[in-house]
């Protein structure tokens, strides 16, 4: 009996440690495991399969983070450094009336970090006397203070946003594949801003996407749906079949809102239909997201550790009255921040320290869909 118990209690830590090897090496390596489960995984062991496995990763990276921070207050200092704030380019910098960089009320759950909720110019040479990007970050979940979102948000007033179908998804299982770059046109003109990812594969919940006459992925009834003007603008409807206006450039839908008309939605579990099925409505991971202010600003959302509730709460909070969630996983969101160096030349850098760089990709080749930033072209009279 005693031989028996001592296997048992030796097969057990052997699990134990491999798990644990299993988390660390996965967390050192997000490119490999991101890849894996749709390649691998999936054909392997089946979508449920798969789904257990990210579903314990995901558990075991929210209980470690539990047990570390629960000794020590999160680093508020998510930023690259290399967006730090330029007192000198930034200073006497106009503010757009309708860019709205009040500081955020926080909650009352922790004690504020060094420059929680504060919106910090972003400087960008295209723009020397101007603010078009600023940033912050606050935490929105009263039981995980590493929980941090970070915003970024735009001035459409000066900005125009494109997207693009990625090489592959998500139109790829159906035969229609996209550039997977940002136009040359805007690269050769030197005008590009930012890029960010876009929304889940055609599989994890078949949300449509329209980009010129190509349907990547064809519309779905009831849900949140990003139309992008052909004059650079956007603006959320709730698709219910109506034909699309004439001057409609791109559609993206990429499952329910999580704020409409300035109220959080309710989170109700309804599987492929809201959530994809990758992901639940309570599984805690990086989620990204997108939304709108009354002036028509865009917001970009992005964090660890968070459900759609606490992305949505972060969305509103900095004045979002329309949004959705974008893609999610470590290796999957990513803003990226470009400067021009002219004649179609760029060098960029992440928004966070955590996040990956996909600058190169979004200009060469990507084979996810995303969206692009770039200057509004000059007003001719």
């Amino acid at each position: 009996m005693k031989i028996l118990s001592r296997k048992i209690s030796a097969i057990i830590g052997i699990f134990a440690l491999f798990t644990l090897l299993l988390y660390v090496f996965i967390t050192t390596n997000p490119a490999l495991p991101a890849q894996a489960a749709d390649s691998t995984l999936r054909p392997l062991i089946g979508n449920q399969g798969t789904l257990d496995l990210e579903s314990l990763y995901f558990f075991l990276n929210d209980q470690i983070n539990k047990v570390e921070y629960s000794y020590q207050k999160p680093n508020a200092n998510v930023f690259s450094s290399s967006l730090l704030t330029n007192p000198e380019q930034v200073a006497g910098a106009s503010v757009s009336s309708t860019m709205n960089l009040a500081n955020i009320k926080l909650s009352k759950y922790f004690s504020p970090l060094p420059m929680e909720g504060v919106w910090q110019p972003i400087a960008n040479a295209l723009f020397p006397h101007e603010t078009i990007l600023a940033k912050t970050f606050i935490q929105t979940d009263p039981a995980r203070s590493y929980a941090i979102v970070s915003l970024i948000k735009m001035n459409m007033k000066k900005l125009n946003i494109g997207v693009r179908a990625g090489t592959y998804y998500p139109g790829g299982p159906s035969g229609k594949f996209g550039k997977g770059r940002i136009p040359r046109t805007i690269q050769q003109a030197n005008s590009l801003v930012a890029a960010f990812n876009g929304g889940f594969m055609a599989k994890d919940g078949h949300y449509g996407m329209i980009v010129g006459n190509t349907s990547y992925v064809p519309l779905r009834k009831n849900l949140a749906s990003l139309l992008i003007y052909k004059n650079g603008t956007a603006k959320f409807i709730n698709y219910q079949g109506q034909p699309l206006p004439a001057n409609v450039a791109a559609v993206r839908q990429n499952g329910a809102f999580l704020i409409h008309h300035g109220k959080i939605t309710p989170f109700v579990e309804t599987g492929t239909d809201t959530w994809g099925r990758t992901t639940t409505n309570s599984m805690y991971t990086w989620r990204s997201g997108i939304g709108i202010t009354k002036n028509g600003n865009l917001i970009y959302a992005v964090g660890n550790s968070l459900i759609p509730s606490t992305l949505a709460a972060a969305l509103k909070d900095a004045g979002a009255i329309d949004a959705i969630q974008l893609d999610i996983n470590p290796y999957w969101v990513r803003y990226v921040l470009y400067t021009s160096l002219g004649k179609g030349r760029y060098t960029y850098v992440p928004l966070l320290r955590d996040m990956q760089n996909g600058g190169y990709a979004y200009l060469h080749g990507y084979n996810k869909d995303f969206f692009y930033i770039y200057k509004k072209p000059a007003q001719h009279n």
